[in-house]
C-alpha cells in the first residue's frame, strides 16, 4: 500500500510522513509529482496556515483539479488535515472569499468565542465527540483529546458528513466524512497513541 502526502507547500511534511511510516504504510512518498501521486493507494492533505495561500499552491501547481479527479471520480482515499480539511470546502474567508476544492460542501469561517475563557486561536488538546459510528474513530473511545491548532472551523452544507464535533466556540466540526474523503481539524501526528489509531484506521479503509 502506497500513500502519498500531497506537499503544496504547506504543512509539517515530516512529521506526518514520520507518523504515517510508523502506522504501517509500506510506501510512505511526499510528492507534488502528479504520476506519483495519481499512483498513490492513499492520499493525505495537510496543512498549516491559510486558506488562501493553500488554494493558491495547489492551483498554481495544478494539483487542485488532480485531486478532485481522484477523490470524486476515482474514489481514492483521501485524508484532510487541519487546513488540508477545510481546503476541501467550497469556500473560505480566510484572506479573502476563496474558492475551495468542493469536495465536501460547505464553508469555512472563523471561530467566534462565546465565553471569555475561549481563545483564538484554538490551541492545544481537546475532546472529540462522535455524532455517528465511523471507521476512523475505530477502537477509539467517545470523547477522546487529540491536538489542534486552528482559527477557523469548517462548516458543511449537510450535518450528514459531521462525525464528531468538539465543544469549544459553542461547538465546531471536528471531523467529517463524505464517501472515501476524510477531513479531521486536529492534527493526528501530534495527537500520541489516539492519533496514531486514527491514521491507522484511515490506512485500514479498503472501502
Amino acid at each position: 500500500m502506497q500513500a502519498v502526502i500531497i506537499d503544496y507547500g504547506m504543512g509539517n511534511l515530516g512529521s506526518i510522513r514520520r507518523a504515517v511510516s510508523e502506522c504501517g504504510a509500506k510506501r510512505v512518498i511526499v510528492s507534488n509529482n502528479p504520476k506519483e501521486i495519481n499512483a498513490a493507494d492513499k492520499l493525505i492533505l495537510p496543512g498549516v496556515g491559510a486558506f488562501a495561500d493553500g488554494m493558491k499552491n495547489l492551483r498554481e501547481t495544478n494539483l487542485a483539479d488532480l485531486i478532485r479527479k481522484l477523490t470524486l471520480d476515482e474514489q481514492v482515499p483521501l485524508l484532510g488535515i487541519c487546513l488540508g480539511m477545510q481546503l476541501l470546502a467550497t469556500w473560505g474567508y480566510e484572506g479573502g472569499e476563496i474558492g475551495g476544492l468542493n469536495i465536501i460542501p460547505g464553508e469555512v469561517k472563523k471561530l467566534q468565542p462565546q465565553t471569555s475563557e475561549e481563545r483564538i486561536p484554538h490551541i492545544g488538546w481537546n475532546e472529540v465527540n462522535y455524532t455517528k459510528k465511523n471507521v476512523i474513530f475505530q477502537n477509539i473511545e467517545n470523547g477522546s483529546d487529540f491536538y489542534f491548532v486552528h482559527s477557523y472551523h469548517f462548516i458543511p452544507d449537510s450535518q450528514h458528513e459531521v462525525i464528531g464535533i468538539t465543544p469549544y466556540c459553542g461547538s465546531f466540526v471536528a471531523a467529517l466524512n463524505r464517501g472515501s474523503v476524510w477531513g479531521v481539524q486536529f492534527h493526528p501526528e501530534k495527537s500520541s497513541i489516539l492519533g496514531f489509531n486514527v491514521l491507522k484506521n484511515f490506512l485500514g479503509y479498503s472501502g
